[in-house]
């Protein structure tokens, strides 16, 4: 099931986030960005988790696509984190790529229920 290999790998990528945010908030004493995403970055397998239990497919496509917003939303962050050096660019590549993948995998299950739905 679609739904299934999406919410594994937004848990994995929302453990991952949690690690990071550790790091940000005590060895770079960085605590505003840090937070934003974590909650960002959590809340995508979150969406995901409730959208795999909806009542409808309106539902589902809804929660889906809330996670796909988080999911748009911490590529920023991650990106805004770099640029700044919170970040470095080559040991953070894993945790964008993941998002990245995340982002297309989410859009494509947004536009196949969509398609579904009309």
């Amino acid at each position: 099931m679609k739904e299934s290999l999406v919410y594994n790998k937004a848990f994995k990528f929302s453990v991952s986030i949690v690690e990071l945010y550790k790091y940000l908030s005590q060895e770079k004493r960085e605590y505003v960005l840090s937070k934003q995403l974590l909650r960002s970055g959590t809340s995508i397998g979150a969406n995901v988790k409730e959208a795999v239990q909806a009542s409808s497919k309106r539902d589902f496509l809804m929660k889906m696509n809330i996670a796909l917003k988080e999911a748009s939303e911490t590529d920023y962050w991650l990106e805004l984190l770099k640029a700044t050096g919170y970040i470095n660019v080559k040991a953070s590549e894993s945790i964008v790529n993941d998002c990245k993948e995340l982002n297309k995998m989410l859009a494509s299950i947004v536009k196949t229920t969509k398609e579904k739905l009309r």
